[in-house]
């Protein structure tokens, strides 16, 4: 099995390409007022469209947005999958014409049983999403255990992918997800950090 590997917050069509370059499997667009990576429509366009040839997922991220809101930028780029990184109803996700990733806060067995749809992309337990906090990934093995994909999140970075994923135990994770981790300054990427990220996720799917 192999796990995906989804780079968040690209903020430059330039990093999206580079990403691809290394493997990545999914580029994560920011659509969240008021965080730091959040794009205009025109940037996110040209991200989009920067990779529109390759074989990666674009997903827009949004959180507790307005579906019209969603719709509106959907209409604009062009994407694969939509992240929903709040405390969006089952209902809001299920509405979604696209297939999406609802992101949890740790390895929330009663949140998870709601989305039974989506991904789950499982982040910071008090902390939340977006902040780049480590916690105990081994936590999240109850829920692969269970069967749900899986995506590991939060703090992740070149130095810890590798022990957070051999850390769920003998069933891989669907896919592990990094923004600040492999940043080189606040919102752009760095290549080398991007590239060893990649090579510890491979690592580690040999060990499992």
């Amino acid at each position: 099995m192999k796990v995906r590997v989804k780079f968040c917050g690209i903020t430059h069509p330039d990093d999206a390409k580079a990403a691809v370059d290394v493997g990545a499997d999914l580029v994560g667009l920011n659509f969240v007022p008021g965080t730091p990576r959040c794009l205009p429509l025109a940037v996110a366009e040209a991200i989009a469209e920067a990779v529109a040839d390759y074989e990666v997922e674009r997903v827009a991220i949004f959180r507790d947005a307005d579906p019209r809101d969603i719709e509106r930028v959907l209409r604009r780029v062009e994407v694969e999958r939509v992240q929903l990184h709040g405390d969006e109803p089952e209902e809001e996700v299920e509405a979604i014409e696209l297939p999406t990733i609802k992101a949890l806060r740790g390895a929330d067995e009663e949140a998870a049983a709601r989305y039974p749809g989506s991904i789950l992309l499982l982040d910071h337990p008090t902390s939340g999403g977006g902040r780049g906090q480590a916690w105990n990934w081994a936590d999240a093995g109850v829920l692969i255990e269970a069967g749900y994909d899986v995506i590991l999140a939060g703090g992740l970075d070149p130095e810890s992918v590798q022990q957070a994923i051999e850390g769920v135990g003998e069933v891989l994770p669907w896919g592990v997800d990094v923004a600040t981790g492999v940043e080189s300054e606040p919102g752009r990427k760095d290549l080398a950090k991007m590239r060893a990220f990649v090579e510890a996720v491979r690592r580690a799917e040999g060990k499992g």
